[in-house]
This record gives C-alpha cells, sequence and structure tokens, in this order.
C-alpha cells in the first residue's frame, strides 16, 4: 500500500509539474519544465512569494494611529520629505497618531532620489532615537530610506555595504529581527509599500544599486487614493511608467526554474527569483489597469477612479515585480539618473538635477523590448496586445518591433521626452552609461537574453530619440 502511495503521488507530482509550466497563460514557450531535486540542480527549482499585509480604501490612512496602538508601539518615527511634510497625507498621519496617544518624532529630511549619504543620515537619526516603529509617508524615496533606517537601526553594528548588493556591496541575507514599518504611498508608481527592496545612488561610483531582502518589506501598505490627488500630472505620468515597466519587465524575466545558482539554503533565494506563475498573474493585471487608466489620471488630476486605479496599479505590479524581479529597463536606467547633468524634471520641486526613475526606466524601453522579444514573443506580443496593438495577423519575428513601436506611440501621447538626447546625453556618454549598467548584475542577468557590452552600447544608442 505504502509503494501504491509512494507511486500515486509521484504520478501527481509529474502532473502538477507538466500543469504548471504548459497553460496558457503562464507557460514559457523559450524554456525547460523545471526539474525536483535540489541535489545536484544548478538553476533553481522553487520560487516564494513575500508581500506586505495590503489594506486600501479612501481615507484608510486615518486608520494608522490604531494600528500602532495594536502594535504596542511607544515611539513612532514619522519619515516623509521636506515637500510632503507641509501637505495633507501627513498631516493626516499626524492627526491619526494625536489621536490615539501615539508619542512620534518627524523625520522629513529624506532626499528625492536618496543616495548613500542621505540613507546614512537617516539611519544616524534612527539610531539616535531608539523608534520601535515607523511610519513612511511619501513615494518610494521616503519607503525605501525608511526601509533602510529600520534595518540598520536593528542591526547596528554592520558596516553600511554589509546588506548592499553585490557587487557593489557584499550582500549578506539578514538575519536579525526589525521594527514593525507601515508605508503609506503618495505616489503610484514604485509599489514599495509591497516589497523588501531599497533603492539608492551610491555617490562614490555614480550608480544606483539598493538593498534586497524579503526582510525588510513593510508591515502594512496602507493605499489611500485621496493621497494621489495631489500629484502633478508629470508626477503621475512617470510614476506610471515605473508601474508599466515594472510589469512588462517582470513579465518577460527569465523563468526562475533558469535563474542559477540553486540556492543551498533558502534564507539566500533571492527577492527577484525571475517570473514564475504567481507574478505573472500580477504583472499582467497592472499592465491592463495601466493600458486603461494612466493617460485619464496624467489627463485630469480630478478623475479619482483613473488615479485610484493607478494606486492599486501600483502596488499589483509591485507584488508581481517584487517576487519576480526586474531587468534591462531598470538596470540600464540606474546610470541614467546617477549620472545626470542638468536636466530637471517639470513639476518636481527640487535642489538638484533629477531624471525621475519612471523616466530614466521607460525612455530605454522600445530598445530593451526590441532586444529581448526573440527569448519569448508570445509574451512580446501579449503585452502590446494589452496595451492597444493590433496582433491578429503579427508574425512571431515582428513582436519585438510592434511592442517598440506601441510603447513609443503610447509615450508620444503623453508628452515624453523625445529619448536621453532630451536630457542631456549624447554617443559620447555611452561608455559610461555602459560602464554604470554592468555592475546591476541583480537585475541584468534576469533579463531573458543575455547581453555583452556592445548589445548595451547598441540599447544605449537606439534609445537616444525615440519618435
Amino acid at each position: 500500500m505504502a509503494a501504491a502511495t509512494r507511486a500515486r503521488v509521484a504520478h501527481l507530482l509529474r502532473q502538477l509539474q507538466r500543469a504548471a509550466c504548459q497553460c496558457p497563460t503562464h507557460s514559457h514557450t523559450y524554456s525547460q519544465a523545471p526539474g525536483f531535486a535540489p541535489s545536484g540542480k544548478t538553476t533553481d527549482y522553487a520560487f516564494e512569494m513575500a508581500v506586505s499585509n495590503i489594506r486600501c480604501g479612501a481615507g484608510v490612512t486615518k486608520e494608522v494611529g490604531m494600528d500602532l496602538q495594536n502594535m504596542g508601539a511607544k515611539n513612532v518615527c514619522l519619515m516623509t520629505d521636506k515637500n510632503l511634510s507641509q501637505l495633507p497625507p501627513v498631516q493626516m498621519v499626524m492627526d491619526s497618531l494625536v489621536k490615539n496617544g501615539i508619542r512620534f518624532k518627524v523625520y522629513d529630511n529624506v532626499r528625492v532620489e536618496p543616495t548613500d549619504r542621505s540613507f546614512m543620515e537617516a539611519i544616524e537619526f534612527v539610531k539616535r532615537g531608539a523608534f520601535d516603529a515607523f511610519v513612511a509617508v511619501g513615494g518610494g524615496s521616503t519607503m525605501d530610506t525608511c526601509k533602510a533606517a529600520n534595518l540598520y537601526a536593528s542591526s547596528p553594528h554592520s558596516d553600511f555595504l554589509d546588506y548592499v548588493n553585490a557587487p557593489i556591496g557584499k550582500g549578506k541575507p539578514v538575519s536579525v529581527p526589525l521594527k514593525p514599518l507601515i508605508a503609506v504611498p503618495t505616489t503610484s508608481g514604485t509599489g514599495s509599500e509591497t516589497t523588501g527592496v531599497a533603492i539608492f545612488d551610491y555617490e562614490h561610483l555614480k550608480v544606483k544599486t539598493g538593498i534586497a531582502s524579503r526582510a525588510i518589506k513593510p508591515t502594512l501598505g496602507l493605499i489611500d487614493p485621496l493621497h494621489t490627488l495631489h500629484m502633478p500630472d508629470r508626477v503621475v505620468a512617470n510614476s506610471g511608467f515605473d508601474v508599466l515597466c515594472h510589469a512588462l519587465e517582470s513579465y518577460t524575466a527569465l523563468p526562475y526554474h533558469m535563474r542559477s545558482p540553486c540556492p543551498s539554503n533558502p534564507i539566500t533565494r533571492p527577492a527577484y527569483q525571475g517570473s514564475n506563475p504567481i507574478s505573472d498573474i500580477w504583472a499582467i493585471h497592472a499592465l491592463r489597469i495601466v493600458a486603461k487608466y494612466l493617460k485619464r489620471a496624467v489627463r485630469n488630476p480630478d478623475d479619482l477612479e483613473a488615479r485610484s486605479n493607478m494606486h492599486l496599479a501600483s502596488a499589483f505590479a509591485g507584488i508581481g515585480f517584487g517576487n519576480a524581479g526586474v531587468h534591462l529597463c531598470h538596470g540600464m536606467s540606474y546610470p541614467i539618473s546617477g549620472l545626470v547633468k542638468t536636466y530637471k524634471a517639470k513639476d518636481y520641486n527640487v535642489d538638484h538635477p533629477l531624471v525621475p526613475h519612471g523616466l530614466s526606466v521607460v525612455l530605454t524601453s522600445p530598445a530593451v523590448f526590441t532586444f529581448t522579444a526573440q527569448m519569448s514573443p508570445e509574451r512580446h506580443l501579449e503585452t502590446a496586445e494589452i496595451l492597444g496593438a493590433d496582433t491578429r495577423t503579427a508574425r512571431i519575428p515582428d513582436a519585438g518591433p510592434i511592442l517598440a513601436d506601441t510603447l513609443r506611440k503610447f509615450l508620444f501621447d503623453l508628452d515624453v521626452d523625445d529619448g536621453l538626447a532630451a536630457i542631456g546625453y549624447s554617443k559620447a556618454d555611452i561608455p559610461a552609461l555602459v560602464k554604470g549598467t554592468l555592475p546591476q548584475e541583480r537585475v541584468t542577468k534576469l533579463a531573458p537574453r543575455p547581453q555583452s557590452e556592445e548589445d548595451l552600447s547598441a540599447l544605449f544608442e537606439a534609445s537616444m530619440k525615440l519618435y
């Protein structure tokens, strides 16, 4: 009987394996079915899902004080930036904290597009404050800064580079317990309220890098669409482009069972695992919302339906890419942001040159997806169709150009700058841009198609002009 049971279980496992790999929605047509047995495998055989608790609703921010009270918090750090500190979202949080008798201190020195220096300033503030909980109110910059401050205050003897992604840092796994962190996003782009990722500019090398660990994800994300009504149109657009690329990149990333090495211990399995059946669902759903609502959200600041849906799409895409990862658009975006010269984006009240993250990501998207399409043409055509392309008579070899043209039209309709040249770069900058991309192995290795330095140079050159 025992032998018969084992045979039956083995048969069912084989059936599940085939189903997981061959169902029409989630099949990776360019991959082999994953095998079992970690023993001796060079590629991974499993994936896992990690996501913050999420609560959504207009006005839900007013519950934050009760949440902290329920957690037993006695000394809270409220983190935000100088601009937001004067706006209703932060006031709503403070009102709730006061109403519920929560003692707190405000740190409002978060830098938009943070650096290692701005991270360390926040870390020192937090170490001095001995806080037992955190609330981050803002966009990705604020949430990421708060994650980093929570981590290093919880691991006070660690060197800053200990947890920073390799090869820039040591990429050590996080094994210390962190304090509760409630994230209140005020933009609709990063999805940082759902992920264990914190991104910053490493000034010494003039590149973006980050910390990636499930351990640093927020305890709770409060998704309150009322906060999105305060966003200017360019902030809405650039945030939305981040959602767009999160969805496209995670859906077209290398499948999880083709990623190497196979972890010897589950603690070393990266947060960015490669595309997988669960992330696929969130990525595609987020992409459909972007296609339907982003243009409306940009053009009409009072369109609560559109802005609410984009706020949700940001979280949905965050669940997707937070467990699958991103690839070339993001890997190439980091030097585009880090090497900025004089460009200052409209609608961003900052005192330094700035290429907003979503803009730096989307400008290379037509070139990138032309390059990657040969590895999963069906997925590229599927996403092009969602974004409005007529693919009924499309040929498989044309998948890349079709998606690229669809993206160009989408960006042109939203008045996006005409390529990297329009934000201050020229062909002479390409070697530096490539050099800044090479350390981004954590994401570039998730591209479905390997790339050489020559390939990267060609992609940057093709992105100099979009239209």
